[in-house]
């Protein structure tokens, strides 16, 4: 396929990581330390996510983050503390938040929930949380009825949430981004969502992806495979069992890089063969299970 500007752009982008830092240190980092959510995405593996429930234990939480004091402090990163799930049912959240702030100040906390678990208690715990780079609300529909058919979560709390976490964002207690995102299918109800979200919440950032195929593990519309690399090459993906996915869009591990139980988080980063795509690797097309995502 010819490759658009945009493609040719996220290409360069993945050419200057492999000249960076990164290429030796992750740039990204995914920690699940509970496979549990609230929703049923249509768009999720989680539905059929066969660790559905797993806690990760505190013990092993700890060992992360110690691998990741390895990472030198004047190099920036960010550390996502979910994976396939919703973070705030976590009951443990904060505490672990608190410890990443301790033990890595050179990581940007970044979280993405679904908001129907974020209480006002909550909300103030973490408008408290340092280095928090942006909170990604994903909503998904503005549209009472699909909204329920998508997420399969009552669309009123979820607005009572949104309009709670506006208010506080209006009186100044949030110091981040707040970003309210949709998973797109490129019809009309993509725009009609930023603009319908501009005006109810003018405070909040929108965003609208393309829709992943999770390496073939959800059910969607086919698109061609890009000719290009992959900026997620550059990331770890963590799951609740301590399996280290392949990437972001590995949401059931079948691809497993190695595991944090056994391994230093850093050890499974520089692996012969995952190091492999980042330094030579020209585009996912010629790399396993890489051919099969469309992902950006």
């Amino acid at each position: 396929m010819a490759l658009t500007a945009e493609l040719k752009q996220y290409h360069q982008g993945v050419l200057a990581l492999r000249q960076s830092q990164y290429l030796n240190w992750p740039a990204h980092v995914h920690l699940e330390t509970l496979a549990q959510c609230n929703a049923a995405c249509s768009f999720c593996p989680y539905p059929v996510l066969q660790r559905q429930g797993e806690k990760m234990p505190d013990a092993l939480i700890e060992k992360v983050l110690q691998d990741l004091t390895a990472i030198p402090r004047g190099l920036p990163f960010q550390l996502s503390p979910f994976k396939v799930n919703e973070p705030f049912l976590d009951n443990r959240l904060f505490d672990i938040l608190g410890a990443i702030n301790h033990k890595l100040p050179n990581a940007s906390i970044t979280l993405t929930t679904n908001s129907t678990p974020i209480t006002a208690k909550k909300l103030a715990q973490l408008a408290q949380v340092k280095k928090l780079g942006y909170l990604w609300i994903s909503v998904n529909d503005h549209r009472e009825v699909e909204y329920e058919k998508t997420m399969v979560l009552p669309y009123k709390r979820t607005m009572e949430r949104l309009d709670m976490i506006h208010a506080a964002k209006s009186r100044g207690e949030l110091p981040f981004r707040v970003v309210l995102s949709r998973v797109g299918d490129g019809t009309a109800a993509d725009t009609e969502f930023v603009a319908w979200m501009k005006q109810r919440f003018a405070l909040f950032e929108t965003a609208v992806f393309q829709r992943g195929g999770w390496i073939g593990q959800v059910d969607v519309p086919q698109i061609d495979v890009p000719d290009v690399g992959c900026m997620r090459w550059f990331e770890l993906s963590i799951t609740a069992t301590g399996v280290v996915a392949h990437c972001c869009m590995d949401g059931q591990a079948a691809y497993p890089l190695g595991d944090v139980n056994t391994q230093h988080v850093l050890d499974i980063y520089n692996a012969p063969a995952y190091r492999q795509l980042r330094e030579r690797q020209q585009s996912r097309l010629g790399a396993a299970p890489c051919n099969q995502c469309c992902f950006l």
